[in-house]
């Protein structure tokens, strides 16, 4: 997908290619309705600065449409493109040890249950043995400190989809 085309597709289209990239609905209009984009930088620029504007809740549900780190069980039959980026993220960590990942998968579930969300890092080359560990120190934080390392993992991983979509193929 080129910048052009991005900035002509329909509404739903360009909600579409947006989703890919976060699932916080209020952002993905911010960023439909702002369109036409001048160029790469400006997007990018805009994806911040409404991501920065998001609350608690809009968080939230951006940090619900992820699978748990190491759960790959999530990608086998899903050609939903969010958890394809997301697959492609955790490759690294897909080659871990079955006690690294039961490891991951017992402390996500301590996450979840302290924190009441997902735990959310930009896992792009990462292996599971980094990420065990970042899980590990993040799990001792307090909900709101998880909060904003969390939304500033999602955004990360915004920004990283969106300059990875663009050039892509058109998928809308």
């Amino acid at each position: 997908m080129t910048l052009e085309q991005l900035n002509t597709l329909s509404v739903p289209g360009a909600r579409q290619w947006f989703s890919q990239a976060c699932a916080a609905k209020s952002w993905i209009s911010m960023m439909v309705e702002n369109r036409p984009y001048a160029d790469k930088q400006q997007l990018l620029e805009h994806a911040e600065r409404y991501w920065q504007k998001m609350h608690k809740n809009d968080y939230l549900e951006a940090f619900a449409a992820h699978p748990m780190i190491g759960d790959f069980s999530a990608f086998s039959t899903s050609d939903d493109a969010f958890l394809q980026h997301s697959a492609y993220e955790q490759q690294q960590a897909a080659a871990a040890r079955d006690d690294t990942l039961q490891a991951l998968k017992q402390l996500n579930s301590a996450y979840l249950k302290k924190h009441g969300f997902i735990f959310i890092v930009y896992a792009k080359g990462l292996s599971a043995e980094t990420l065990l560990q970042q899980l590990q120190s993040r799990l001792e934080n307090t909900t709101e400190a998880e909060i904003t390392n969390a939304a500033q993992h999602q955004l990360d991983i915004a920004l990283s989809r969106i300059n990875a979509n663009l050039g892509a193929s058109p998928t809308v």
